[in-house]
């Protein structure tokens, strides 16, 4: 019963792997385009390389960096009530540093051809 059962489990185990190992990027059938605006007014799609981690998770790392400093400080002057005061006011300043000061400049739009 002992070996049945561990059987069970190590081939599922197993099984689960393959469906982990399969390719599933699609990155190579995508490709990135940004807008380029001519003096004359005319309008084409440039296609650019793959921005990097940060370009395109900028908003998403900023906001979370913000709430992880606002709460290791809060945490340190006022333990765990202050912990999460302080993860309220790194959010609330992350968030007004990511969209108001210091907004995100470039569009990336993505394009897939099946």
């Amino acid at each position: 019963m002992k070996k049945t059962f561990v059987y069970f489990v190590m081939s599922t185990l197993l099984a689960a792997m393959f469906i982990f190992a399969a390719p599933t990027s699609s990155e190579a059938q995508s490709a990135y385009y940004r807008k380029k605006v001519y003096r004359n007014g005319r309008v084409t799609w440039v296609r650019v390389r793959k921005p990097s981690y940060y370009r395109r998770h900028r908003n998403r790392i900023n906001m979370a960096i913000g709430t992880g400093a606002g709460a290791v400080i809060g945490g340190l002057i006022g333990g765990k009530k202050g912990a999460l005061i302080g993860a309220g006011s790194g959010l609330a300043g992350s968030a007004l540093y990511t969209y108001k000061l210091n907004p995100k400049k470039r569009k990336y739009r993505k394009v897939r051809r099946y």
